[in-house]
């Protein structure tokens, strides 16, 4: 008997040590993840001359970008990232290295075929391609020196090359869950 009631009292001082020890604390920031963006096909891309090899979307009304693997955009003042140009973003906590190599002026020399007063025949990358070719691409500069992004008579700028890798994160992603493809989208900003 005297077992059992000193067995009893050494379960209940354990459960009752045991419980605040297993209590988590858990703070989560909540930042909103952008909005979807509704393609019909996987979008074309054009190279931006004198960036790293980065790939803009010119068939949407907001900036997005391909990078080293990436798709990025920007929303609501924040940076968001996806190996998907339709789903998976996560947010970024930085602005990205390459976004200071891109001219803001890129989507009017865009419809005006034409890059600082050159003439642009730039070429239209279906996404397929992109996903196959974009690493040998980086590492050959391929658009800069065979291709000279497209752009008649023009001397691109000297651009710092980057690896493929880019800064570390410091911030956990937070994925976005599936959403239909037909969304409607909205609250996009563009810079």
């Amino acid at each position: 008997m005297k077992r059992l009631l000193f067995g009893t009292m050494i379960m209940a001082l354990v459960t009752i040590i045991s419980v605040p020890t297993m209590a988590q604390v858990a703070i989560n920031v909540n930042i909103p993840l952008p909005p979807p963006i509704v393609f019909n096909a996987p979008p074309d891309v054009v190279v931006l001359p004198d960036t790293p090899d980065v790939y803009a979307c010119p068939g949407i009304s907001v900036d997005l970008f391909f990078y080293s693997g990436w798709w990025w955009r920007l929303w609501d003042g924040r940076w968001y990232r996806s190996h998907y140009y339709d789903r998976g973003w996560g947010y970024f906590n930085h602005v990205p290295r390459f976004y200071s190599s891109i001219d803001p002026h890129w989507r009017g020399y865009y419809q005006n075929h034409s890059w600082r007063g050159h003439q642009w025949n730039y070429e239209r990358i279906p996404n397929q391609r992109l996903q196959q070719n974009w690493k040998s691409w980086h590492t050959t500069q391929y658009w800069s020196k065979q291709k000279g992004y497209g752009v008649r008579n023009y001397q691109p700028r000297n651009v710092q090359r980057q690896p493929q890798h880019v800064q570390p994160q410091l911030a956990q992603p937070q994925l976005a869950q599936p959403r239909g493809e037909h969304e409607e989208r909205g609250g996009e900003h563009q810079r």
